[in-house]
């Protein structure tokens, strides 16, 4: 029987956003698909839409109660030990860091646990992550493409810019951009690939959506915001490269964004 690719996702909120489009696009391409996020009712019901548009589809879901170094590392025992309906073996070949924590404050309205929340989703978490994801990538064979698997992080405008309000956030999307450079650059040569995206504009989500004056223009509008499932087909295009020409960093925008 032949070996099934699984793409393992951190952070995919009420299914409506990024992580919730990746794992859809990716089980459309025959990936299984392995969901950990805090919150067991929001990852079933966005497992449950998953398998309810791609056909065959294969989703699992991992809970945990938060983005710890500890949570992150301890929840691959349970990914490894899990029975997928089809059998048959599982490799993880792509990983997405999706996490988040959208603290935005005055710097001296910025409290310890304010903090300790950016760094656990932007450092603790993304290190224990990326150890285990690694630790997995290393058995792969490589293949076609002259990979061992593919890690991505999803960064915002602030990975590479601070402003008003941002202190916390900004320092903690520069230190995930960090980390996955430095990936980059020292596993490269195993032939992981690690990249970044800097997602630079408002994704077409529900939370955007309901914060918006004028919600029709903003939802029917591509031009003014960054649709989910481009952004996720984005990430297939990234997993799908070969050895001769790797992306690390990959800036997405829409059309009228100013930067």
């Amino acid at each position: 029987m032949s070996t099934r690719p699984l793409i393992v996702i951190v952070g995919v909120g009420n299914g409506s956003g990024t992580g919730g489009a990746t794992a859809r696009v990716f089980a459309k391409a025959g990936y299984r698909v392995a969901l950990i996020a805090r919150g067991a009712d929001k990852l079933n019901k966005v497992a449950d839409d998953v398998v309810a548009i791609a056909s065959g589809a294969e989703v699992a879901t991992f809970p945990i109660e938060s983005y710890s170094f500890k949570a992150l590392t301890d929840v691959f025992n349970a990914i490894r030990s899990y029975s997928w309906p089809s059998g048959g073996r599982t490799e993880i070949r792509v990983a997405l860091y999706n996490a988040g924590a959208g603290v935005r404050k005055s710097f001296l309205d910025v409290s310890e646990k304010d903090i300790q929340v950016v760094v656990d989703a932007n450092i603790n978490g993304a290190f224990g992550f990326s150890h285990q994801v690694i630790e997995e990538f290393k058995k792969n064979e490589i293949d076609a493409k002259g990979k061992r698997g593919t890690l991505i992080f999803t960064g915002a405008t602030a990975s590479i810019r601070g402003n008003n309000t941002t202190s916390i956030f900004s320092a903690g999307k520069h230190a995930l951009r960090a980390l996955s450079q430095s990936l980059n650059k020292e596993f490269g040569k195993e032939n992981i690939h690690v990249a970044h995206f800097i997602i630079d504009g408002a994704i077409l989500t529900d939370t955007q959506l309901s914060r918006q004056q004028d919600a029709n223009e903003f939802s029917n509008n591509p031009d003014i915001r960054l649709d989910p499932a481009s952004i996720a087909t984005g990430y297939l295009y990234l997993a799908n490269q070969d050895r001769s020409a790797w992306t690390w960093e990959l800036d997405l925008r829409p059309a009228h964004e100013k930067w």
